[in-house]
């Protein structure tokens, strides 16, 4: 729904420039266009991420989601330098604009981008996949405010410095939530600790259980924005395979409960048996 109601607002955007000599109209437009690729991304990498795992992607299609969220960030990259370059083209070069096409267009525009808007915020804060729709419409609905407010000033006083004015002002609002948009994408690519967890405290509560010496060799990464993983070298005492399994179910359970993570990995060696095998971890952190 979203899709086909930017197509809709996109072109009725770019005929609507053209007449009215509105830069502001036709940014927008472009960036409409954008955001139909982007949703249609979106859109794909939601039902790509439902396919299951393999013996080639063992992780199945979960982080194709970031991937695309990663993408659709560097697309509002590229359409914001666009803007703010005609915009500053235009600051030092006004043109007569329509103020009155101008607020028409805007307003349609607006209903249409804040539908949408509606629509994708009711499921956006369970990925960055759908978080980047969201953000990507929302981005609009934006610009269709500004563009609302300076059409009614360029009408009524003919001030048609506004309308690159507002391109600019409105493109740096939005590059706010672009750059944190990327930096999520990039640190979950990076496989980075997840944000809401500390690693000290990871390590801390895997050492603090009886019979564990020490925890080392720890990564905490996530493949998307809902799956959390954990590898661990344990050093423990001696103890019976009986100790040893409930040891390793209370670890997997404060770490469910206590960090979310769904998916720990834990290798778990006694003192005797390191020095029974010469069992060396060369690539401990």
């Amino acid at each position: 729904m979203a899709i086909i109601i930017n197509i809709g607002i996109s072109v009725l955007e770019i005929i609507a420039g053209l007449l009215s000599s509105s830069l502001a109209l036709i940014s927008d437009a472009m960036h409409n266009f954008s955001d139909v690729g982007s949703l249609a991304l979106s859109w794909w990498g939601e039902k790509i991420k439902e396919k299951k795992p393999n013996k080639y992607k063992t992780y199945g299609y979960k982080r194709a989601e970031i991937i695309i969220a990663f993408v659709n960030a560097l697309v509002m990259v590229a359409v914001m330098i666009i803007i703010l370059s005609e915009s500053v083209k235009r600051l030092f070069h006004p043109v007569e604009v329509s103020g009155l096409t101008m607020l028409f267009v805007g307003v349609i525009a607006f209903i249409g981008n804040g539908l949408a808007t509606f629509l994708l915020g009711k499921d956006a804060h369970k990925n960055l996949n759908l978080k980047s729709a969201w953000l990507h419409s929302f981005q609009d609905s934006i610009y269709c405010l500004g563009i609302i407010f300076g059409s009614i000033l360029i009408y009524f006083f003919r001030w048609n410095f506004l309308d690159p004015i507002i391109s600019i002002l409105l493109s740096f609002v939005v590059l706010e939530e672009i750059y944190r948009l990327l930096k999520q994408s990039i640190d979950i690519l990076m496989e980075s600790v997840p944000k809401e967890i500390e690693f000290e405290k990871v390590k801390t509560a895997l050492e603090s259980f009886s019979g564990v010496k020490n925890a080392g060799d720890i990564h905490i990464w996530q493949t998307d924005s809902n799956s959390r993983y954990l590898s661990a070298h344990i050093e423990i005492s001696d103890m019976d395979n009986r100790q040893r399994n409930q040891l390793l179910c209370d670890m997997q359970k404060i770490l469910l409960e206590s960090f979310n993570i769904t998916h720990p990995t834990i290798q778990m060696v006694s003192v005797s048996e390191e020095e029974k095998r010469n069992f060396t971890c060369h690539h401990c952190n």
